[in-house]
């Protein structure tokens, strides 16, 4: 009985050896791969005209809700009210128009994100098998460092952006 309990624990322990398991850092990914940087960048040229259109907007409002602030104790009551509701108009069409673009930078970036986790699970995959890791973890409380395959991750994802 005791001969065969040495074997098994034996044997799993060969096998215990053979395992061979990684971790990759998704995080690191989006930070470091260049296709991920080449997503952020594609981002920030297509969205960056109505951002700056919006921030301009913002400083006006600001500006005329400033200026209504300093000549409304002047002002007729009715004067006061018109553009009192003017501000109030002219700030809700503003809040309007950041929720949509809001709305639509998180859509587009959603979907260029979704783009550089396909080709990173690709890549992933790609060294596994070149490797021949038994199982690829993304997520860990703790991982130690020699089981950290994401250089070889993010190097395998640069390599395939440029082809």
């Amino acid at each position: 009985m005791v001969v065969l309990a040495a074997a098994a624990t034996l044997t799993c322990v060969a096998q215990a050896q053979d395992f061979k398991m990684g971790f990759v850092n998704t995080e690191r990914i989006f930070r470091e791969a260049a296709t991920a940087k080449q997503a952020q960048a594609k981002l920030e040229q297509e969205f960056s005209r109505r951002e700056k259109e919006l921030v301009e907007t913002g400083n006006n409002l600001k500006q005329a809700s400033e200026k209504f602030e300093r000549e409304a104790p002047t002002l007729a009551e009715s004067q006061r009210t018109a553009r009192q509701k003017q501000l109030i108009e002219q700030d809700r069409e503003f809040q309007r128009k950041r929720r949509e673009f809001q709305e639509d930078l998180n859509a587009r970036k959603n979907e260029e994100q979704q783009i550089v986790v396909e080709r990173a699970n690709r890549a992933v995959k790609q060294v596994a098998e070149s490797e021949k890791y038994d199982v690829i973890f993304q997520e860990a409380v703790y991982v130690n460092a020699k089981h950290d395959i994401t250089e070889k991750v993010i190097k395998a994802l640069n390599a395939s952006a440029g082809k």
